[in-house]
């Protein structure tokens, strides 16, 4: 049978769309490496369909309530009238470099979607989103999804990996089998939340196939596992109140959809979500991130110049770069039940002025910082007297508050422009190079009064679209400013904010095996140049084993660096033994930052690890998680971390010590590491010889 197909194309990766032969819509040819869609197409299987239509078991691209009746559909949409239902008729292709998109009209409705696909030069990314726009009736969309995605499954079930977890304990990588039915994560906190990140990754054995999805509002991703031996996967934004209304010649366009595909398993779809990342970064990669001191967990809300002073001289000894003073320094927060909006320096924690202690800071060679929550805003503030109007709430409701506080609805043009004021006023007033924003607290009573029915706002999406103006407009009007990403820990981290900011803070939990944790899941998605991680003295939540200072500091130099300790209280020896690891991170980070990540083994073995790869050097940082006197599993003998990746005819010389290693031994018998009691981690350096082994 003749029908029309279309392929788009990545470096290592191919991915074919065609017309039905069934009906009217697209669906997935072939979807893997190169060449994959030579021959028949692994997706065309028997068409006999008992009790279902043949939308129902296609492995459609994207398909509408109407067409699709009952195993999913991924769009939802009513006329005035109530109906709900689409069917709609093909109505033409456009083809780009590196594009396409396939246009689909209902008449009768009076509505014409787009599905669009663009690749991303320099990955194997394909982007996928969909426009949706109205004739000359207002129509109601219950669901929008932005893609749907099939991965074909040769075995009995799919491998489905995603990242869970709770607040301080996020990015959990956690796996299931799917057989058959249906698996769901997502949030309706205004936020990613920290119970799911917006990604999923599927396998079948080894190939593994990859979404994550650039919205930083609500979302769901959803997984099925149909008959025939197929998973398809859905991802959209999620309307705050159910439903969005489309008024005549209006366009909406869902979020975009990132999708990757990697014959390398997990490991290999890490590396392809890492190189998006490095290009989302774009020119502001090449600046260094600079090894950080912020001063929280030191002082808590106790800010007050001198003890900032101290902190400052003590981090400028041991090699930090940048001084950062956290919740605490303005007007009226002497705890979490004030100040919240009345962004002022503090006069009575800074006596001098702040102008002067941010010179003193400087003086000592160190970059200057602050911690921001621009959206949230405190009962008893100036600027909640002044427009109580600008807080979400429900008219004749309770106003409860979350850690002792309001959000502020942002998706409102004037209160985006009150944040970019004070933002303004800060940077322009100010010597300050960096900004940690912050968000601790979701929408709860999230309504607008006074702005018409509630059920005809689109609040979600109306304050993401606040909080990507004030970060776009920090990225033009203030391009030599860091901006960190944070709520709560890592409750917003996902594309459109990486894109936007320098660096993200994945947890709030900063202790040694927990943070390993965090950070092992967080490498699967994100990459290293923008997690933000911290060498602190926080014991345990929930691995309470005790790590020694190097164990903090290799694990944090995983990322971007940072401290976060009371260094007042720390040893001469301590302080000698940081000032080392730091001076070691500092010849490395361009490799950490750059290079390739690959994650050797897991938190749950003896020993893990990340390697980083770039140009003949080769960076291995190794951690112990096995017993508390680091005895071996058999005594006497040294635990090993297979490395991957190597040349095995190349050289490997260890920086440190001078031994020199075949890459075939590093592949197959790995480093080895004599832990103990006192030596449970260590970064090793490795140069590629010219010379091939063996020679």
């Amino acid at each position: 049978m003749t029908y029309r197909r279309w392929t788009l194309r990545t470096e290592h990766t191919s991915y074919t769309v065609r017309l039905s032969p069934d009906g009217p819509w697209a669906e997935l040819d072939a979807w893997g490496p190169l060449g994959v869609e030579d021959g028949p197409s692994a997706l065309d299987w028997s068409h006999r369909t008992h009790f279902i239509t043949p939308a129902d078991a296609a492995p459609a691209e994207y398909l509408p309530y109407g067409l699709r009746p009952f195993t999913g559909a991924d769009l939802v949409a009513a006329g005035p009238d109530g109906e709900r239902g689409v069917w709609w008729e093909f109505d033409g292709a456009e083809e780009g470099p590196g594009s396409l998109r396939l246009a689909f009209t209902d008449e009768l409705l009076g509505l014409r979607t787009v599905l669009c696909y663009e690749t991303v030069p320099g990955t194997d990314v394909l982007l996928r989103w969909t426009e949706h726009t109205a004739g000359e009736r207002e129509l109601r969309l219950g669901r929008f999804d932005s893609a749907a995605v099939n991965v074909p499954v040769t075995g009995a079930a799919a491998r489905l990996t995603y990242l869970s977890g709770q607040w301080s304990q996020e990015f959990q990588r956690t796996q299931l089998d799917l057989p058959r039915g249906t698996f769901s994560i997502g949030s309706r906190q205004g936020a990613p939340g920290h119970a799911y990140a917006p990604w999923l990754a599927v396998q079948d054995g080894e190939a593994a196939y990859g979404v994550a999805l650039e919205w930083p509002g609500n979302w769901h991703i959803t997984a099925e596992a149909e008959p025939g031996g197929s998973v398809r996967v859905r991802a959209g934004r999620v309307p705050h109140e159910g439903a969005v209304l489309l008024a005549p010649g209006d366009t909406l366009v869902t979020p975009r959809l990132a999708c990757a595909f990697s014959s390398d398993g997990l490991d290999g779809l890490s590396r392809m979500w890492h190189r998006y990342e490095r290009l989302l970064t774009g020119d502001r990669l090449h600046r260094p991130r600079k090894v950080l001191y912020n001063s929280w967990e030191a002082t808590g809300f106790d800010v007050e110049a001198a003890g900032q002073l101290e902190l400052a001289k003590v981090a400028a000894d041991i090699g930090a770069e940048l001084f950062v003073v956290d919740d605490g320094w303005f007007i009226g927060r002497h705890d979490d039940t004030g100040g919240l909006g009345d962004w002022y320096p503090d006069p009575a924690a800074f006596p001098d002025g702040f102008d002067r202690f941010v010179a003193d800071v400087r003086a000592l060679g160190l970059d200057f910082g602050l911690w921001v929550e621009p959206e949230a805003v405190s009962p008893g503030s100036r600027l909640y007297a002044e427009h109580p109007e600008w807080t979400y709430r429900i008219e004749g409701r309770p106003a409860r508050l979350v850690r002792n506080q309001l959000l502020l609805d942002l998706g409102r043009t004037d209160v985006q422009d009150f944040v970019i004021g004070t933002l303004d006023r800060l940077l322009g007033a100010h010597d300050i190079s960096y900004l940690k924003w912050d968000m601790n607290r979701p929408p709860t009573e999230r309504g607008r009064p006074g702005a018409g029915s509630a059920d005809r706002l689109d609040l979600d999406a109306e304050h993401v679209a606040g909080y990507l103006r004030v970060l776009d407009h920090l990225r033009t009007a203030h391009p030599g400013v860091t901006v960190e990403g944070c709520a709560g820990g890592g409750g917003r981290i996902e594309h459109a904010t990486i894109a936007r900011t320098d660096v993200v803070w994945p947890s709030d939990n900063t202790a040694p095996l927990d943070r390993l944790a965090i950070q092992h899941g967080f490498l699967h998605a994100h990459a290293p140049h923008v997690m933000s991680s911290w060498v602190t003295d926080a014991p345990g939540i929930f691995d309470p084993r005790p790590r020694s200072l190097a164990f903090r500091f290799v694990n944090a130099m995983c990322g971007v660096l940072g401290i976060g300790a009371d260094l007042r209280a720390w040893t001469p020896e301590q302080r000698a033994e940081a000032a080392r690891w730091i001076a070691r991170y500092k010849e490395v980070r361009d490799v950490i930052h750059h290079g390739e990540a690959r994650l050797l083994g897991s938190p749950e073995e003896p020993t893990c690890g990340v390697q980083y790869d770039a140009g003949d050097r080769t960076v291995v940082a190794a951690l112990s998680t096995g017993r508390l006197d680091g005895a071996p599993l058999l005594p006497g003998r040294p635990d090993r971390l297979r490395l991957r990746g190597l040349d095995p005819a190349a050289r490997y010389r260890d920086t440190a010590t001078g031994t020199t290693y075949g890459g075939a031994h590093l592949l197959h018998y790995g480093l080895p590491f004599a832990w103990s009691a006192e030596y449970d981690a260590d970064l090793v350096v490795l140069t590629r010889d010219p010379h091939r082994a063996g020679t």
